[in-house]
């Protein structure tokens, strides 16, 4: 049987239209190595059987030239729908040359090595076919920064510049700096616990990187819009890449083995407390201010040793105003569980208070004064992490590679974390608002009303002077001079400018 003719590849290309389309470069054994999109079909496949261009292509681009033995064309209306089609084929086919081109853009990935004693997050652009996870690619590396500066922050996790130290007890020292001070996450740690931020941290940046992915369709389908193609096609490689991230991640997370919940940490856990069965809700309550203002507390819930944050809540102290850990603890584990006895719901195996004798005590305080009876109770004392009973039972200190006490520790963090969060959350606001004292004649009555009106200082920047007018104590001309306040114009002050 004769052997097939050649195909003339120059002669195909001379035939080529000179119109919008995808051209399919296929190998000897008709696989599809590369699929493109081109505003002229003639003239963009004909730039690949150019000798003199062959030379200064980037060198995967050159392998690609020689393995193609034959290509196919698809004639479309418009460029828009040849991007559209394009697309579309990649996804089908998943050539390699085109994935290949995507991976060697080497946008930012950040790498978490899960092998590691205590995992750091870093950046790459490279991915391995290793057991780390992979979250990425990011397009704009300034925002990806910027993000994990405040998973450090809000995680207590190490990134690439780390160096902690190991210490006697089989603990770690994260950071030899004040940032203890700064983040408000303990800087000394067992593995364990640390291993619950990464795993939290890694939940959140899978959300900002689905976060980020919507951005990126809504970005690309603009780019389209405005006829910038290029771009588009540049922002829809990210979009694939992304997605094929995402995809693996839930790969990864299938094909681990389940870890059942830390049932040794709470059996140990109960046996130290004396409690049958062993406690396997707990709920810890913090209290968070800065000299007295802002106080604050939080109140985190755990299911089988794992953070349950339906279940969190976050209070404001009502009761008085200034700096009393004691009667704060009592005030809003007093509101707590009222309201849970009042809904006829469960109360905690145990209840963790952050403190010493002075808060289990107000805590104690709290349930009896409401008759209600209180579940196990115990206090963490911070400086040598000892357990306080509210009975006659001499304090208790666990071993500091106890899995007990790193559960305990774990909640405690969390709670901590939770109220200063929540501390922060409400100095910014007071920060925000306190922009109207320099506005003249603005009584407490009318700051509680816009306040009341538009809830915070960024929805009142964005209402206009007619919303504004609306408000009780406002008329036409102080709506616009306020108005023109919050947009950086000066306003005069009449009493000021007074004889």
């Amino acid at each position: 049987m004769p052997a097939p003719e050649p195909i003339n590849l120059k002669e195909k290309v001379r035939r080529l239209p000179d119109k919008p389309g995808v051209y399919l470069m296929k190998d000897r054994l008709g696989r599809i190595l590369y699929v493109g999109k081109a505003k002229a079909l003639k003239k963009r496949v004909s730039s690949y059987f150019t000798p003199s261009r062959a030379m200064t292509v980037h060198p995967k681009i050159r392998a690609l030239i020689s393995l193609i033995h034959d290509f196919d064309t698809i004639e479309v209306k418009s460029e828009p729908e040849a991007l559209l089609l394009e697309g579309k084929l990649i996804k089908q086919w998943k050539p390699k040359y085109n994935t290949d081109f995507i991976d060697d853009k080497r946008f930012l990935l950040v790498r978490v090595d899960l092998a590691e004693t205590l995992p750091r997050f870093r950046l790459t652009r490279l991915r391995k076919e290793d057991r780390s996870r992979y979250f990425g690619p990011f397009a704009h590396s300034g925002l990806l920064r910027k993000t994990l500066s405040q998973m450090r922050r809000q995680f207590g996790i190490l990134l690439s510049d780390a160096t902690p130290q190991l210490l006697s007890d089989g603990t770690w020292q994260l950071y030899d700096d004040v940032r203890e001070e700064l983040y408000g996450i303990h800087n000394l740690v067992a593995p364990a616990a640390y291993r619950v931020r990464v795993d939290e941290a890694c939940a959140f940046l899978e959300g900002k990187s689905r976060e980020w992915l919507e951005t990126l369709r809504t970005e690309m389908a603009a780019a389209a819009e405005r006829q910038n193609f290029e771009h588009a096609a540049e922002l829809r490689d990210i979009v694939f890449a992304l997605e094929k991230t995402l995809a693996k991640t839930r790969k990864f997370e299938r094909d681990q083995p389940f870890v059942t919940p830390d049932s040794d940490a709470i059996a140990q856990l109960g046996a130290a407390l004396g409690l049958d069965p062993a406690p396997r809700t707990l709920e810890c309550f913090d209290i968070s201010h800065i000299s007295g203002t802002y106080c604050v507390a939080s109140m985190v819930h755990f299911a089988d040793a794992r953070p349950d944050k339906n279940l969190y809540r976050r209070f404001q102290i009502k009761s008085f105003i200034g700096n009393d850990d004691f009667r704060a603890m009592e005030e809003v584990v007093g509101r707590c569980y009222r309201r849970r006895a009042e809904e006829g719901k469960p109360f905690p195996d145990l209840v963790v208070i952050d403190g010493g004798r002075g808060q289990i005590a107000a805590a104690l305080k709290a349930f009896l004064a409401l008759d209600l009876t209180p579940p196990a109770l115990i206090g963490l004392a911070k400086k040598h992490e000892t357990i306080i009973f509210p009975d006659e039972r001499a304090p208790l200190n666990l071993p500091l590679n106890s899995p007990a006490l790193h559960l305990l520790q774990r909640l405690r963090d969390e709670a901590h974390r939770f109220a200063n969060t929540y501390n922060a959350d409400l100095r910014s606001q007071k920060i925000r608002e306190s922009v109207l004292d320099d506005f003249p004649n603005l009584g407490p009555v009318r700051r509680a009303g816009l306040l009341e009106r538009f809830g915070d200082i960024d929805k009142l920047r964005r209402a206009t002077a007619a919303q504004l007018s609306e408000v009780p104590g406002f008329g036409g001309k102080l709506a616009a001079e306020l108005h023109s306040f919050l947009h950086g114009a000066p306003v005069s002050d009449p009493a000021a400018e007074a004889p």
